[in-house]
């Protein structure tokens, strides 16, 4: 069977990592440890999964023609990802995100979205030629919202299977849009935050989910951290159980999960089987730290 085509819209960000004793408050100035910098943005983590697992992948966002740009391009190009139709902006650097990390692993994170926002809907509606080559779109929500919903519309009227991870999550998504969705990805606290249920226990994931069903979503995966997953749908609910590791950096987590879900589907397998690989793939992420320098590739994982 040959593999479908996926095609992933949202951000490409630089993450500058700095270790620090502590978090500093208002007004303070300490000294770091030492910096990394590491390609990142939810949408390049999750096209950089797919392509690391061979997958066949395409991205589309925006950099700036800075240097930072190309390294995310050129990352990403390096595991076979085809970042050929990602916007070169003149006018606006990369995406950056700012994170200190103290020694507690507490984060602390300030994103510039910068080029990311030239994401329009404008841009997303003339790329409609690869929408149509793709059978699969891939979602996030670190572009302007509005693209995202344009993304939706496009791929839905195309026929094409729609994945949306609300990740950072909105108050709410338009139900028109909920209705075109086909699989959902929230965590606990973006689920809680859509549905207006708490969801950290397993029946609060449950009835959450079972609200966004009642808008039209087909199938809500919830991810769990170290519970794993939760698949809901009008078939009932199923618990998938994570796989259990020393988790050192959670940092990309739901990134590989999402990537490993639609490069799964890709290939023709299941959801349940998705789902079980998608906790393999992130279990491993978990264990190392930065985002796209954290996730394994088809070799590590034996496929």
């Amino acid at each position: 069977m040959s593999k479908s085509n996926i095609l992933v819209i949202g951000s490409l960000n630089m993450d500058w990592i700095i270790n620090v004793h502590h978090t500093p408050i208002a007004g303070e100035t300490i000294i770091g440890n030492f910096s990394q910098e590491v390609p990142g943005g939810k949408g390049a983590n999750q096209a950089y999964t797919i392509g690391n697992l061979g997958g066949n992948v395409t991205m589309l966002g925006a950099v700036g023609t800075d240097l930072t740009g190309h390294k995310l391009l050129n990352n990403l190009e390096g595991v076979g990802v085809d970042p050929t139709h990602v916007l070169q902006c003149s006018d606006v650097g990369s995406g950056l995100a700012l994170i200190t990390v103290n020694e507690d692993k507490d984060n602390s994170i300030v994103v510039l979205p910068n080029a990311n926002n030239k994401v329009t809907p404008e841009f997303i509606q003339s790329q409609k030629p690869l929408f149509e080559q793709a059978e699969i779109i891939l979602l996030q929500m670190e572009i302007p919202h509005e693209s995202v919903y344009a993304a939706t519309r496009l791929g839905h009227e195309l026929g094409k299977t729609i994945i949306l991870n609300p990740a950072p999550a909105p108050r709410s998504i338009p139900t028109e849009i909920l209705k075109m969705v086909d699989f959902i990805t929230p965590n606990e606290s973006e689920l809680s935050i859509l549905s207006g249920i708490q969801c950290q226990t397993l029946e609060g994931a449950r009835l959450g989910a079972a609200s966004l069903l009642l808008k039209g979503v087909k199938n809500v995966i919830t991810t769990l951290g170290p519970q794993g997953a939760l698949l809901v749908n009008q078939e009932g609910s199923i618990h998938f159980k994570g796989y259990p590791v020393q988790a050192l950096d959670t940092t990309a987590a739901g990134d590989s999960f999402n990537g490993a879900i639609a490069f799964s589907l890709a290939e023709g397998k299941s959801i349940n089987a998705a789902i079980d690989f998608g906790n393999r793939v992130a279990s491993v992420t978990v264990t190392r730290v930065g985002a796209q320098s954290s996730i394994p590739s088809k070799e590590e994982l034996g496929i």
